[in-house]
């Protein structure tokens, strides 16, 4: 069961952590070093949101639905270092009175990691100072896809009916996507809820990325005026 959280107020802060792989092959180190690196620029940031007052959700895609065309042993690293991290930092979800959820399919990725998130959700779930929304084996297609297959029989399509059907319809739509390595594409990153974000680009490769950073870029969206359509 889904829980609504009184975070209509604060801001909703998505990242596309791009850039690892080619983070390590400029360093002639192999690509799950960069993903090591992200890791604690991971931390970091989550830290640095939970004490800004303006943020109430941190996105993180950390696995597409394509990704798992990628060397095998690169994915294996990096679902175990994904593990590692959800252990060492479970009792700070508690500390710190976070939400933990997840979007995307857990029926590819590790039984034990799949069990964990799963664990960590259901722990979880009556926290609402913060929360951290973890995309793994995620695609918007894909969501969008899996939701109008939810739709009962006969059932209105619609785009409340749509949306009430997403993986996690209570969050509010995205505010902020930024995505590192100087890539501009959506690359099936939240469409739905994503459709009126506000995007800002990074040259910077994501374990370079800092909170002075995101920090300048949530300066800057305060400066922005959006319309919606409008």
């Amino acid at each position: 069961m889904h829980i609504t959280m009184p975070q209509e107020k604060k801001l909703h802060l998505a990242i596309i952590p791009d850039g690892n792989r080619r983070w390590a092959r400029n360093k002639a180190l192999q690509p799950w070093k960069g993903h090591e690196s992200a890791i604690e620029v991971i931390r970091r940031i989550i830290e640095w949101c939970r004490e800004n007052p303006q943020i109430g959700i941190l996105t993180l895609w950390l696995f597409s639905t394509e990704n798992w065309k990628r060397n095998p042993e690169e994915i294996g690293k990096l679902m175990e270092m994904l593990r590692t991290y959800l252990i060492e930092e479970r009792p700070n979800f508690h500390r710190n009175e976070t939400r933990f959820v997840h979007s995307g399919k857990k029926e590819r990725i590790p039984k034990d990691l799949a069990t964990l998130i799963r664990d960590m959700e259901e722990e979880t779930a009556a926290y609402g100072t913060h929360t951290l929304h973890l995309a793994l084996d995620y695609g918007g297609r894909d969501e969008i896809v899996r939701a109008v297959q939810r739709l009962g029989a006969g059932e209105e399509v619609s785009e409340e009916k749509i949306r009430a059907h997403l993986d996690h319809p209570e969050l509010p739509d995205i505010d902020i996507i930024v995505r590192t390595s100087g890539e501009q594409r959506v690359s099936n990153f939240f469409l739905w809820q994503g459709a009126y974000a506000e995007w800002f680009f990074v040259d910077k490769l994501f374990p370079d990325l800092t909170t002075q950073d995101i920090g300048a870029i949530i300066e800057q969206f305060t400066k922005r005026s959006r319309r919606f359509g409008e």
